[in-house]
């Protein structure tokens, strides 16, 4: 196709050695983990797909996984709270990013789908830096032909199951309609936690819900721990493969400023944790978080935030050891 590589460079973190600025020829890798072109010999990958030629609002979403990896030079090899020693109990590494077509949405969809068959056939399950919501819908459908219909816990301000957007069907407003279309999803295991915001009618998820969706809007979530509804997810997901899905504007933008389509009276990053945490024991398949918006970033704040959320992640695989 002529489109240049976008994957990371071999090399490790230049933090590593100098701990300087970072401002150097070297990319980042995440948490300074080793790079490796494939994902074989695997249990777990980070992987980057740096687009936002999806979103409807702001743009820079195509910035985040660099961002991410940047930020996630703080990172350290343990979890202080739940005591998860991810790095001695399984392989991983990060794979760089998927060879995108920022020219053609459609394009980067089959490019995604195509990446993750193979990451997927290694058996190596992906923790994926986006990068637009657009994601989710060819990662998903390649998850989908390796097991079937799956469960998601889906964390957000927006359901992302609109039908058509400006004459499109395929953005960040859409995967989750795309994938119920397809089958990709088994939708009485499906959970979507943070929902908010103006909508163009009085009931915006009404659709979700009539899939058979758990609709769980923000003003559930307001003032409490988390850790309860995650005990009844877990027993609505069961036993079956599990895809978590979180997009960073599900968090106030008084925490998360950096990305595209912000929404006041978010969650909080501690009970984005409880999340996250809360999915521990589930058969995870694949995760991702995605919107992160660099230039909206001015402290860097969303992309350390999204890394750590990403390393919580890591934690709860299967698999992983905790002290």
């Amino acid at each position: 196709s002529g489109t240049p590589s976008r994957k990371s460079s071999g090399r490790r973190f230049m933090f590593s050695q100098c701990g300087v600025c970072g401002a150097c020829e070297w990319d980042p890798t995440m948490a300074k983990l080793p790079f490796q072109e494939t994902a074989e010999g695997l249990d777990a990958a980070f992987v980057g797909v740096p687009i936002d030629t999806g979103t409807s609002n702001r743009p820079g979403a195509r910035f985040g996984p660099r961002q991410i990896r940047v930020e996630s030079a703080l990172l350290r090899a343990y979890n202080s709270g739940t005591r998860a020693a991810p790095f001695e109990s399984i392989m991983v590494a990060d794979i760089g990013d998927v060879n995108v077509n920022v020219y053609d949405l459609k394009d980067t969809c089959k490019r995604i789908r195509e990446a993750y068959r193979k990451i997927l056939a290694t058996g190596c399950i992906p923790l994926t830096m986006g990068g637009d919501h657009t994601i989710a819908y060819p990662i998903l459908q390649a998850v989908a032909e390796k097991y079937g219909p799956v469960g998601l816990v889906h964390v957000d301000a927006h359901a992302d199951t609109s039908d058509v957007v400006l004459g499109e069907r395929i953005g960040h407003g859409t995967p989750f309609r795309r994938c119920v279309e397809e089958g990709l999803l088994d939708c009485k295991r499906v959970v979507q936690i943070g929902l908010r915001g103006t909508g163009y009618s009085a009931d915006s998820y009404e659709w979700s819900r009539a899939q058979g969706f758990r609709v769980v809007q923000v003003e559930e979530c307001w003032f409490k721990s988390l850790a309860p509804l995650m005990a009844e997810v877990r027993t609505q997901m069961g036993n079956g493969p599990v895809y978590l899905s979180f997009d960073i504007d599900a968090l106030d933008p008084g925490f998360a400023p950096g990305t595209g389509t912000p929404e006041i009276a978010g969650l909080t990053p501690i009970q984005g944790v409880e999340i996250i945490r809360g999915c521990r024991g589930l058969n995870l398949v694949g995760c991702d978080l995605v919107e992160v918006s660099p230039p909206y970033d001015t402290t860097g704040n969303t992309a350390l935030t999204g890394a750590n959320l990403l390393f919580e992640m890591l934690c709860v695989l299967p698999k992983v050891k905790h002290y």
